[in-house]
């Protein structure tokens, strides 16, 4: 069963809130979601990551007012990621460095330790003030990603036969109050491994698309016309972007961030519903027919079978590769013929 990729694997995502405001940060991509309620998959909006937030290891917001974006052992402070409003940078107190994962929830700023299964609460992130250390309730050990509002804790849970799930509690350590729910489908496609949970894990096959064969006792040399599809099936992936308000001046247009979302899924490995393929480099524009010519000989009783490689998820090509290959084996060729994804 494919599920989204944790922080652990995926260091430029993550979750912030506010009181009004969830946030999913994707700065793998330079854009974030916004919403009112991942439940319901309200009023979900899109925006750019300014060019001076990009890059975080860590983001969180804190009481409405600002968010911080963690780099390294610094944080950056602004009252708007979009637009990199009020910006500050201060360094991290080194007891405050090296968390799995930061919030801010109570007037407080929150850092998880997961391999120590400890928590670090303070009032201020530059000087460790008022620190304490606590121990994280086992129920609360195994999020993939945190963040906090102003009266709540969340965190997502691996997924399981509930699908994809994020609780909701008001104490790490004793796990009072707490309460399950569901992300929305509108919200799941937006999640590092998502668009596999929605539309079913990648897949890349090789598709006869022509078989030609010499039936006579003598060569023959045959010209002939193939047709195939190349390209990006954008209207496969359409109907999930538009559950988006898409709110950008630059880094994407409508429909490539969807296309952007394709292509980061089929990078995955298999265990989130990925090819482990590069495909960056195919024809991403909207798939169209075409046209080749060839012309080959073929000898008495010889069948060549021409080959074209594609991928999809679940049950729907999204993308049909430009290159094809001739061999006389009946059986679809082995090799994947695009590059393989980086680690």
């Amino acid at each position: 069963m494919p599920t989204i990729v944790p922080k652990s694997k995926a260091p430029k995502v993550d979750f912030c809130g506010v009181d009004e405001y969830y946030y999913i940060i994707r700065a793998d991509l330079n854009v974030y979601m916004r919403s009112t309620n991942f439940n319901k998959g309200k009023d979900l909006s899109v925006f750019n990551i300014h060019q001076a937030c990009q890059d975080g290891d860590h983001y969180l917001a804190h009481e409405d007012d600002f968010f911080y974006v963690i780099k390294g052992n610094f944080f950056r402070r602004v009252s708007n990621l979009n637009k990199d409003s009020g910006a500050i940078v201060q360094p991290l107190h080194p007891n405050c460095c090296g968390g799995d994962h930061y919030l801010s929830a109570f007037g407080h700023f929150y850092i998880i330790y997961q391999s120590k299964k400890t928590y670090r609460k303070v009032t201020n992130l530059s000087t460790d003030g008022d620190a304490v250390e606590y121990t994280l309730h086992p129920n609360c050990r195994n999020g993939l990603y945190y963040w906090g509002i102003k009266n709540y804790y969340y965190f997502v849970v691996p997924h399981d036969k509930w699908g994809i799930q994020y609780f909701r509690c008001t104490d790490f350590a004793h796990n009072e109050n707490s309460e399950t729910f569901s992300f929305h489908n509108d919200v799941i496609p937006f999640l590092p491994g998502g668009l596999s949970i929605t539309h079913g894990p990648a897949y890349g096959r090789w598709e006869a698309i022509k078989t030609l064969n010499n039936d006579s006792k003598t060569p023959i040399t045959l010209k002939k016309s193939i047709s195939k599809k190349v390209g990006y099936s954008k209207e496969k992936m359409q109907s999930v972007e538009n559950s988006w308000n898409i709110s950008m001046s630059y880094t994407y247009q409508t429909g490539t961030l969807m296309e952007a979302l394709c292509k980061q899924q089929l990078s995955l490995s298999a265990e989130y519903g990925g090819k482990s393929v590069n495909a960056t480099k195919e024809n991403w524009e909207e798939a169209t027919e075409m046209t080749e010519e060839i012309e080959l000989t073929l000898q008495p009783g010889e069948k060549v079978y021409i080959w074209q490689y594609k991928l999809g998820l679940g049950k729907d090509d999204i993308l049909f590769c430009r290159d094809m290959k001739f061999d006389d084996d009946a059986n679809p060729p082995t090799e994947i013929p695009l590059p393989p994804a980086r680690e």
